[in-house]
């Protein structure tokens, strides 16, 4: 093979390439400023598009009332649906209501029930933000990307990259389906581990959410 022109891509970066690495620290830096005057944050993930009324909205709007109740920041990814259920509860309750919010053309845009706010373009950024800052993720039923979000922070654990905390699964008929799939494909074929199975709970309960997350904190405060 002759490497000749993939050895001196390097020379090849546009102009513009180079200034978007600035673009991305100053993001960094945007959302750590921003973010680290948060306290504790429990994320919730799940559809942007479901709406007022649907059950998961409004399932996601009482775990967000909740752990304001219990002093805990609901942080999301700001957009609309499960995301907008979750910080209103908190609002609602006069708790910290987070938005890391992601810009794309179409669907998504800020909600209106947040007290603390940024706005990112990278995804990778948005990332990284909602894990460092959280001490639990919550997934509601969702799209590619909740599922993104959640074998992301599995990931992360199972390899030990970051300090294990809760990945709890709401809405057992929902996720049944991947329950199943996890335990009887991944599972039986040797591909994690009986421990990597026990990362996943799944619950109904938005009270037994919260209380999962209260004996964590507490077990690690």
């Amino acid at each position: 093979m002759n490497l000749n022109s993939l050895q001196y891509l390097i020379d090849e970066m546009k102009v513009g390439d180079t200034w978007r690495i600035f673009k991305i620290l100053a993001e960094f830096v945007d959302g750590f400023e921003t973010l680290s005057k948060a306290g504790p944050c429990v994320s919730v993930f799940g559809s942007a598009r479901v709406r007022e009324g649907d059950y998961n909205y409004e399932l996601a709007r009482k775990v967000g009332r909740l752990f304001a109740d219990e002093g805990i920041a609901v942080m999301t990814g700001g957009g609309p649906g499960i995301m907008e259920a979750a910080n209103r509860g908190a609002y609602e309750k006069e708790g910290r209501s987070v938005g890391v919010n992601i810009e794309l053309p179409f669907e998504q845009k800020p909600n209106p029930y947040t007290n603390i706010s940024v706005s990112l373009n990278y995804f990778f950024v948005r990332k990284v933000m909602l894990v460092k800052y959280s001490k639990a993720f919550v997934i509601m039923p969702g799209g590619f990307g909740t599922m993104d979000e959640m074998f992301e922070a599995l990931t992360l654990i199972q390899t030990r990259k970051i300090k294990p905390f809760p990945v709890i699964l709401v809405g057992s008929d929902y996720w049944k389906g991947l329950r199943d799939w996890i335990e009887g494909r991944m599972l039986d074929e040797g591909f994690i581990t009986e421990q990597d199975v026990d990362l996943v709970p799944v619950v109904d309960d938005p009270f037994e959410v919260v209380d999962i997350v209260r004996r964590f904190l507490d077990q690690n405060s």
